[in-house]
């Protein structure tokens, strides 16, 4: 199996090489120097003379010829940088590690393991972190650092778990410097850790020159989390189980239709929204049938549904106050407005501004928003953050942006 090949240019090395520039053309005359004329010459005979009148008519034809000399000097950089790469091997890679949102949810019931079946539609949006990954000329351990104070950096963080699985797996010995830039808030319900694991899995399988497949990351995932086979789907997947039955939709939604996430500073604790949830409370809606009608009709609210928004609003009751509070004050400017996983995240559908109250309300001071847009990738390929993509932006930049 081969590595891809845009993976080189995610690389740190990728800042050596400037976008190929369109070849150069030169064009010139060929314009041979100017010859005494042989009648000048003493002594000069017929016979020279006839010789003569050839070469200059040569000189006369060549003249007219126009000489063109493609020269293109960053190809040339760039099959060398290939093969400096090629002969050092990879040593350094930054990777997009993109969230996702559940577009719908449902709990369908209690496994003798104690966990949840669900059924939901997994899709992976443009808001996500970036990670860099270094070889580390130590064979003994991973360093890890972050930008987001409170973010573990031991071996509770999934992306150390990831590494540490893929060693065992496979039986290499790479270890590595991380850092993660941190842009997805945690307790979201956005999958930004299972992400962050998944992104680890793929680049220490490009550093190990890519010897195990999409398909053993994906499955060996599992092991760490259930979220984590997801982000090995192409973007859009209805996962069963626990979640890490993944299966790709053959019709992902629009990259054009835009997103907006608004996340109180508090979080909703998974584990406190499973616990109090209620299976009879639970939507009737039959799972496939919401997927039928998302794929072929499109997002609307009725087809949004999601089980955990009563638990987890039992748990945030002001979460429940933003959800109303965005309905009402979105003049229909989204298609649907819901919850996504086990909360903190409301997410709207349609537009990709936050209602007015977001930046004129004391009481939302702290909250997160983001704009987004949903996201797929292609085979062999890691996801890319969009060009158009914006990170997410504060109170302030929301007030500047209106005022501009």
């Amino acid at each position: 199996m081969a590595c891809s090949a845009h993976l080189l240019s995610q690389s740190l090395y990728s800042s050596h090489r400037a976008s190929p520039a369109a070849p150069r053309s030169l064009r010139s005359q060929a314009r041979p120097p100017a010859r005494a004329s042989p009648a000048a010459r003493p002594g000069s005979s017929a016979r020279g003379c006839r010789g003569v009148s050839l070469r200059v008519a040569a000189t006369f034809e060549q003249e007219r010829r126009q000489v063109e000399v493609s020269y293109d000097p960053q190809a040339k950089f760039n099959q060398l940088a290939d093969q400096i790469d090629k002969d050092a091997g990879m040593t350094r890679l930054n990777l997009f590690s993109p969230c996702k949102i559940n577009v719908f949810l449902r709990i369908t019931g209690k496994r003798p393991d104690g966990f949840h079946d669900l059924a939901s539609l997994f899709h992976v949006i443009s808001l996500g972190d970036t990670i860099k990954f270094s070889l580390s000329p130590s064979k003994s351990r991973d360093r890890l650092s972050t930008n987001v104070p409170g973010v573990p950096v031991d071996e509770s963080n999934l992306i150390i778990k990831a590494l540490n699985l893929y060693r065992q797996k496979t039986g290499t010995d790479n270890f590595f410097w991380i850092h993660l830039d941190k842009k997805v808030p945690t307790g979201a319900g956005l999958g930004g850790g299972s992400s962050n694991a998944a992104t680890a899995l793929w680049a220490a399988n490009q550093f190990a020159g890519c010897i195990a497949s999409e398909k053993d990351l994906q499955e060996w995932s599992g092991e760490i989390g259930s979220d984590i086979p997801f982000f090995f789907s192409r973007g859009a997947a209805y996962c069963t189980g626990r979640g890490e039955i993944v299966e790709d939709i053959p019709n992902p939604l629009s990259e054009n239709l835009p997103l907006v996430l608004v996340k109180p500073p508090e979080a909703c604790p998974t584990s406190e929204v499973y616990k109090r949830f209620r299976l009879e409370q639970a939507s009737k809606a039959d799972p496939l049938t919401l997927l039928k009608e998302i794929t072929q009709n499109g997002i609307s609210q009725d087809v949004c549904v999601n089980d955990l928004e009563p638990p987890a609003f039992e748990v945030l009751p002001s979460l429940k106050r933003l959800k109303k509070r965005i309905i009402a004050a979105s003049r229909d400017d989204y298609n649907a407005v819901f919850m996504s996983g086990s909360g903190s995240t409301i997410v709207g559908i349609g537009s990709p501004d936050p209602p007015a109250f977001v930046y004129d309300d004391e009481d939302y001071k702290d909250v997160f928003v983001s704009e987004a847009c949903f996201l797929t990738r292609d085979e062999n390929e890691w996801y890319r953050e969009p060009i158009s993509s914006k990170a997410a932006f504060n109170k302030d930049e929301l007030q500047a942006s209106v005022i501009d």
